[in-house]
């Protein structure tokens, strides 16, 4: 007997899906890109089965589509994230996201005593490991773990000015 396939989370005629974003850091990726304030669609699919994650999330936004700074962010908590770009139902263009050689602005350092935490200067990390996310950090030379890693949002930059 044939096994049927089924969709478990509805089609958007346009905007992007956010594929392959491992489970534990779905809500990392919705408060990184703010979508808690989003006014269109939005699903989110959380524990679904995964060939290579084993679990994986999904983001689901209708009529949004995602500045490469916004990815840039999303590849810190979901290196293996892949965004798909939809127009009229059909995927138009796959993009997976992929950490830049340095990240500025982007994250907190972790150490309490570095410049960056007490002058209003942009932090800037190295990467030094993509595969599991370790920048760092330019100031201070603290390496700074993607477990331990704080993402500046669009929230906490506003809430400084």
């Amino acid at each position: 007997m044939k096994e049927e396939k089924q969709l478990k989370v509805s089609a958007i005629k346009n905007g992007t899906v956010i594929d392959h974003i491992p489970s534990g850091n779905l809500f990392k990726v919705v408060e990184i890109l703010s979508l808690n304030r989003c006014k269109s669609q939005l699903t989110l699919g959380n524990n679904l089965e995964s060939k290579r994650l084993g679990t994986k999330a999904i983001i689901k936004v209708a009529d949004r589509f995602f500045a490469d700074d916004e990815m840039n962010r999303i590849a810190l908590v979901a290196p293996q994230a892949k965004f798909n770009i939809i127009k009229g139902y059909e995927v138009m263009e796959k993009r997976t996201v992929e950490l830049p050689d340095a990240i500025v602005g982007i994250a907190k350092c972790i150490n309490p005593m570095c410049v960056t935490n007490h002058q209003p200067i942009p932090t800037k990390f190295n990467v030094i490991s993509k595969k599991d996310v370790l920048l760092q950090c330019c100031y201070c030379d603290k390496i700074n773990d993607q477990e331990h890693l704080v993402i500046i949002t669009k929230r906490s930059i506003e809430a400084l000015n």
